[in-house]
């Protein structure tokens, strides 16, 4: 029997207020890749090199979602390394990884539950059958395409 496949939340939002969240997300579906910021509290910073961390560990073909300005989910499935990108500096989007990026109507429950308890970490959504929903929303919308 083959192991799902992982599934993280990315709400791609700073931990500074100052930085516009909608703005986050638009740079990252326009640039095709899922990030995390480095803004935070001084007394934080143990705490952000551990997620990014974890992050970085995360393995290239795993899912991930997030949610647009006006509330669109949108699926991804990691497909590269970590990187920084100085340019994203601006909306707090500086470690990325590439990621393939689809808008989907359809969002698996558990998804939508690790949203709805808010909070602002990239995390893995660990609701029974995640990664199988996940997976054949995925097919569904990559029918077709060079890369499922």
């Amino acid at each position: 029997m083959s192991q799902e496949p992982l599934v993280h939340r990315a709400p791609m939002r700073s931990r500074s207020d100052d930085v516009d969240a909608g703005a986050t997300v638009e740079r990252a579906l326009a640039l095709g890749v899922v990030g995390v910021g480095a803004l935070g509290r001084e007394d934080e910073q143990d705490r952000l090199a551990r997620r990014l961390e974890r992050f970085a560990t995360v393995p290239e073909g795993s899912f991930v979602w997030t949610v647009d300005v006006d509330g669109l989910a949108h699926v991804g499935r990691i497909t590269g390394p970590l990187r920084t990108d100085p340019d994203g500096t601006a909306v707090d989007l500086v470690h990325v990884r590439p990621c393939e990026w689809h808008p989907s109507a359809r969002v698996p429950a558990g998804v939508e539950a690790t949203f709805a308890r808010g909070g602002r970490n990239f995390q893995q959504v660990h609701a029974p059958g995640v990664g199988r929903q996940t997976q054949e929303i995925w097919a569904e919308l990559t029918e077709g395409a060079s890369t499922s």
